[in-house]
């Protein structure tokens, strides 16, 4: 099992959490007689590791494992491993687990073996904005809006942790990188711990081992180990798609159950496309617009991005006049028609609920589903939208596309947690579309604009239990209106009103003059993420206009502008800068790796 290396003995390796296998194989490369042990808690990727194009059976054993409750030694010979590498692993497991981890691979560790350490600091700037948006599960430990969970190591907590364990620490190094966002003036401090450890020889006796063994079979509750390996190269990397396993779960209201099927939780980390799962939000505005159903009753009702659930729709469709369910993903649009099926299928109001695409900013999607109400009124009444603005780059088309559909005295809905688009940036972006922000839950500012108003705050207070209803302290929901640019003109400074009439006639294709084949750049699609580039450079002339400079947005906006011509070369090269960068951490991280195997290896420690 263990390759023999010229002059230096057996030498093995082990990766806990090996993902896609983008550590392995560079190591098998890099160490033509090296063997390495794979595990992972997904069998996606440990299929993933598997149809690599480099996989031997003599060279890599890849298998699935859950380290707080899987016996290694069951696909490891005991003390035959010599490195251990743990990146970016053990963040994701419950603090009082880890420990069960250590003491497994101690199992398969030889004596003087090592172990190479790589995972969040505390510090971190994700930590940061995680504990600003309320979280927080224990100390340093925080749940992300997916679910998953992120551990933040400080050097105390890691050597502590290590000793109680059995390991000496070699080396224990907390690494900083200060990104610069120079276009919003930001500042971002990464951190992230590198440490090697190793496993003695003397160890204690055998006694005391078999007792450490007993009491870690106690503590052992058989929970579910929630691992985040986040690895989204799966498909570019490999061509497999991981989006291929669905599951069938069953999401419970006051009145009703729906059955919703959408991707596997186990094959959620390896999918790009966020339309295939269930999101907290989406449970909570179902039971919101469950036990008020006068909020769409009688309305046209639009849902954008509803992904494969659609049980805001589908709960609307109960007193709502028509509801059209939307999303931009072909994969969730299949999903949610045959959701609707399954659960409306017996249902007197099954035949006013539409599920229909809409690309944000996709001009004919959005003049499609405008026929949809064409002959029963201006507009949808009420838009809703559950998580939807959780990337930067689509809320722009979001608010845009919602200013084309909605009515004029109607409302639009969002709930939402706030991750990568603060609460200022997303009513600042709204307030360019015409929108303002009437009512918000929760109210912590008593001193908002919005506070007061009694829209939101009366679905709970009428309706006690819908408090117990809450899946995530960290939700929102937001109640904006639309006015019309006269309208809404009146309110704003003559600086925000100059602003705002550049940015109208720098995007004229909103207008009913043949709109320039350019729209396409508003598109919300990753095959599009040049162009978002493009105007968000060519955005911020609204708010950076240097001194004795002349703004060129008052023009028509056209391609072959020489303005834009020259910000698109800019953004091209920011992009490739980014790109450099990333490459750059990524040979780093791979540098610092393979120097300490290298020390293994021939013994320089």
């Amino acid at each position: 099992m263990i390759c023999a290396k010229t002059g230096i003995g057996p030498f093995g390796g082990l990766r806990v959490g090996c993902g896609a296998g983008n550590t392995v194989y560079p190591l098998t490369a890099t160490y033509p007689d090296v063997f390495v042990h794979a595990c992972d808690f997904s069998p996606r990727a440990v299929n993933l590791v598997k149809s690599h194009k480099d996989f031997s059976e003599t060279r890599v054993s890849a298998f699935v494992c859950d380290p707080t409750r899987d016996d290694l030694t069951q696909n490891i010979s005991p003390s035959s491993v010599d490195i251990v590498t743990m990146i970016f692993v053990l963040s994701a497991v419950s603090p009082e687990k880890m420990a069960l981890i250590l003491h497994n691979i101690r199992k398969v560790l030889k004596p003087n073996g090592h172990v190479l350490f790589r995972d969040y600091a505390t510090g971190d700037l994700a930590q940061e904005r995680l504990t600003s948006k309320d979280q927080k599960i224990s100390e340093n430990f925080y749940v992300r809006g997916d679910g998953t969970r992120a551990f933040y190591f400080s050097n105390d907590f890691l050597t502590s942790l290590f000793k109680e364990s059995g390991f000496e620490v070699e080396e224990l190094d907390v690494c900083c990188k200060q990104v610069e966002n120079r276009s919003r003036e930001l500042l971002m401090n990464r951190r992230w711990v590198q440490a090697v450890f190793r496993f003695p020889d003397n160890m204690k006796s055998e006694k005391r081992d078999v007792e450490q063994n007993s009491k870690a079979n106690e503590n052992n509750v058989e929970e579910p180990l929630e691992v985040d390996i986040s690895d989204c190269l799966a498909f570019d990397m490999f061509g497999i798609s991981a989006c291929d396993e669905n599951e069938v779960m069953e999401v419970k209201l006051r009145d009703r159950n729906f059955k919703i099927k959408a991707l596997s939780k186990e094959y959620q980390h390896t999918c790009k496309s966020t339309g295939l799962m269930v999101w907290e939000s989406t449970r909570l505005m179902a039971d919101v617009l469950e036990r008020n159903q006068d909020i769409v009753a009688g309305k046209r009702v639009l849902e954008l991005g509803c992904g494969c659930a659609g049980i805001c729709s589908m709960v609307a469709a109960q007193s709502a006049d028509l509801v059209v369910a939307t999303d931009g993903d072909p994969r969730a649009l299949e999903l949610l028609s045959q959701n609707v099926t399954s659960n409306l299928s017996q249902t007197t109001f099954a035949d006013k609920l539409i599920t229909q695409r809409l690309e944000w900013g996709n001009r004919e999607d959005i003049e499609s589903i405008k026929e949809v109400v064409v002959h029963r009124g201006e507009g949808y009444e009420v838009i809703i939208g559950t998580d939807v603005t959780y990337n930067p780059e689509a809320v722009m088309p979001l608010f845009a596309t919602s200013k084309e559909l909605i009515n004029s005295s109607g409302a639009l809905i969002l709930c939402h947690i706030f991750r990568q688009v603060d609460e200022a940036s997303l009513l600042s972006a709204a307030s360019h579309f015409g929108f303002r922000l009437v009512d918000k839950w929760p109210q912590h500012d008593l001193l908002s604009p919005a506070a007061g108003n009694g829209i939101i705050d009366p679905w709970f207070s009428t309706n006690p239990e819908l408090n117990n209803c809450i899946p995530n302290t960290a939700l929102h929901i937001i109640w904006l209106t639309f006015s019309t640019n006269s309208e809404f003109g009146h309110s704003l400074s003559p600086m925000k009103k100059r602003a705002m009439e550049d940015y109208n006639n720098s995007r004229s294709y909103l207008t009913e003059e043949k709109p320039p084949s350019s729209l396409e750049l508003w598109c919300y699609s990753a095959s599009y993420a040049q162009s978002q580039m493009d105007y968000n450079t060519a955005n911020n002339r609204d708010s950076k206009i240097k001194k004795g400079q002349t703004s060129s947005s008052s023009k028509s906006w056209r391609l072959d502008d020489p303005e834009f011509q020259r910000k698109k070369r800019v953004a091209s090269y920011k992009m490739y800068s980014v790109e450099g960068k990333v490459k750059g951490t990524f040979r780093r991280s791979f540098r610092w790796l393979k120097d300490r195997y290298t020390k293994v290896v021939y013994g320089w420690y």
